[in-house]
């Protein structure tokens, strides 16, 4: 039987299906996708993007926007417009000769830092337990989110009076002492930003770049920081910073209380101890004293 076209193919002539080109067997994948774009509870866009990335991470090559649109059943345009995002964002880069996309290692990055957070607590927590029983008053561990301290750990005080914070809460870190003792060893731009937001938060809280530099270089040079009541009136603080193998402070650990209890003389007694502590939790981070 004829068609328009020309003679019908026999059905036999069909090629079997594991003898299907490679090119062609991945143009059916995108079915595994098209549940995912007919979602109504999500942002489409923001879930392209993250499918995306996930699909350049797994090709062992660098992708071209045609297989891209075809892996993932989106139209060349639109992977086009995520692909320019990525590159914006710095997760992506284009070869200027081949015009094709990979991801850069910022994606791995963003990864560490996460894994990092995850190992800096579970090798802190016990050295936190010895600093609480120790001084009986509060124990956080510290790391740095912008310009301000996100606690991500903490070990309350005994004491019916005791500094209050919360596991995931936030401060400035130009005003306690685990965020001194970070931004004591960031980078100039990480420092300037924070310079910029200074506020008076209380009459010992630090309001001009030049004395933040100033507090910044001593700690530096000690070794430790002290909050001395610039977040709360009323409640002081030290900590001392937490090195991993790359030499980087990756955390801050330190104690916190009310000023009646925290005296200079406390101060002065408890910081080798503290420094002694955080120095064996950078030893469990990898990190060698040089």
């Amino acid at each position: 039987m004829m068609s328009p076209d020309g003679p019908a193919r026999p059905f036999y002539a069909r090629p079997a299906r594991s003898t299907t080109p490679a090119t062609s067997r991945r143009r059916r994948a995108p079915d595994r996708h098209n549940h995912l774009w007919k979602r109504d509870n999500v942002d489409k866009t923001f879930l392209k993007g993250l499918v995306l990335l996930e699909a350049m991470a797994n090709n062992e090559k660098s992708s071209g926007v045609t297989e891209l649109a075809n892996q993932l059943s989106l139209g060349k345009s639109n992977v086009h417009r995520l692909l320019q995002g990525l590159v914006h964002q710095g997760f992506a880069r284009k070869d200027s000769e081949t015009g094709r996309y990979q991801l850069t290692m910022k994606l791995w990055e963003l990864g560490a830092k996460v894994f990092r957070r995850l190992d800096l607590r579970r090798e802190a927590l016990p050295y936190m337990e010895l600093l609480a029983k120790e001084t009986q008053e509060t124990v956080h561990l510290s790391i740095l989110e912008g310009v301000e301290v996100l606690y991500i750990e903490k070990i309350d005080s005994p004491q019916p009076v005791r500094a209050y914070t919360t596991v995931g809460g936030r401060a400035p870190a130009a005003c306690v002492a685990t965020g001194k003792a970070l931004l004591a060893w960031s980078s100039e731009d990480t420092v300037a930003a924070a310079a910029e937001q200074l506020q008076r938060h209380t009459p010992r809280s630090i309001v001009s770049a030049e004395e933040l530099h100033r507090q910044l270089r001593r700690i530096r040079s000690i070794g430790y920081a002290v909050n001395t009541g610039e977040w709360r009136e009323q409640v002081i603080g030290v900590a001392a910073p937490l090195r991993d193998a790359t030499t980087s402070v990756v955390g801050a650990l330190g104690i916190s209380g009310p000023a009646e209890r925290i005296t200079d003389e406390v101060i002065s007694n408890t910081v080798p101890r503290l420094i002694e502590l955080a120095n064996s939790i950078s030893a469990r981070l990898g990190y060698t004293q040089r």
